[in-house]
């Protein structure tokens, strides 16, 4: 078995799943419970989760999983990386993305692959797994509290050559790639629980989070300081609304530009002494921050919305 954060493994077969987990009644988040499914056909005990549908990403197929096993919704919080190991009998890799999440709302039923759901401490976990990966994932879920929060950061969707458009440049639409980017976000930024949506006052970056807006019903803030143009003119501004959104109530969505999301991020990390992961910080890419208050303790980030064309396997004994 081999597990990797960071670095790309090739891998036949491709799933995604998470450490779910619950805070106690009488102190939650400090006393957290998560959840562990027993399924029959292997008699074993492990987090939830399957594989990758045709057309899926990972963020998207963790939740579905989770509700389908469980029967619970879910929102996703922080990476826990992933595990890759050889399945027995087949000469195949498979590789399994884990997130931690939080309980939405939902009650467990039987089902045909999952017979039990125990919710027990994560102490308890470690004897009752039955796999030294999902122990290791279970180390990965410890390190961070759970008291945190969740903001979200999306670079706008791709919208055409600045170059070649012939109007103001504020009001550059998205290309057809572009709006496809901004659909495929709608799934993407739900899996969070996004819940409020702040966006600089460009149009390319207001089209990119306006679908997922509308599906959720809620409007679009539009906040100048996180544009270009006024992020280089006074970039503590910038930085202190960034802040100020990211700590408020609920799981924000920022959406903002190439030249303000870097070094916004940069500062941050360097301020409260987190060292990023590697990112390219392309069109419709986003970035997951886990907060206390103000402070970054977790950042994750995610290079595309888009599903990666990788081959589907219907063997479900895999």
């Amino acid at each position: 078995m081999t597990e990797s954060r960071d670095k790309p493994v090739k891998a036949n077969i491709f799933a995604a799943g998470a450490v779910l987990w619950r805070g106690a009644a009488e102190n939650a988040p400090y006393d957290a419970e998560v959840a562990l499914v027993h399924r029959p056909r292997y008699d074993d005990w492990s987090f939830p989760k399957g594989k990758l549908d045709a057309g899926e990403t990972a963020v998207v197929a963790a939740v579905r999983e989770i509700e389908e096993e469980t029967g619970f919704r879910a929102a996703l919080g922080r990476s826990l990386g992933k595990v890759v190991y050889p399945v027995p009998g087949h000469r195949k890799l498979k590789r399994v993305d884990y997130w931690a999440a939080r309980t939405v709302d939902g009650q467990f039923t039987p089902n045909d692959e999952v017979d039990e759901l125990r919710w027990v401490t994560p102490g308890d976990a470690f004897d009752l797994l039955s796999y030294p990966m999902d122990r290791s994932v279970l180390r990965r879920f410890r390190r961070v509290p759970l008291d945190t929060t969740t903001a979200l950061i999306v670079r706008h969707a791709k919208a055409g050559s600045r170059k070649k458009y012939k109007g103001d440049d504020r009001y550059r639409p998205l290309d057809a790639s572009g709006r496809a980017q901004a659909a495929a976000l709608v799934p993407q930024l739900t899996a969070f629980g996004g819940d409020r949506v702040v966006s600089a006052d460009r149009t390319r970056c207001t089209a990119t989070v306006e679908p997922f807006a509308s599906r959720h019903g809620l409007e679009v803030s539009l906040e100048p300081s996180l544009s270009e143009e006024e992020y280089r003119a006074d970039p503590d501004r910038g930085r202190k609304r960034a802040l100020e959104i990211a700590s408020g109530p609920g799981t924000p969505v920022i959406c903002s530009q190439g030249k303000v999301i870097p070094p916004l991020l940069e500062w941050w990390a360097e301020r409260d002494g987190l060292v990023l992961p590697p990112a390219r910080n392309r069109k419709a890419s986003m970035w997951v921050l886990s907060l206390r208050g103000d402070r970054l303790v977790a950042a994750d980030h995610i290079d595309s919305p888009l599903p990666t064309g990788r081959p589907t396997v219907d063997d479900e004994s895999i």
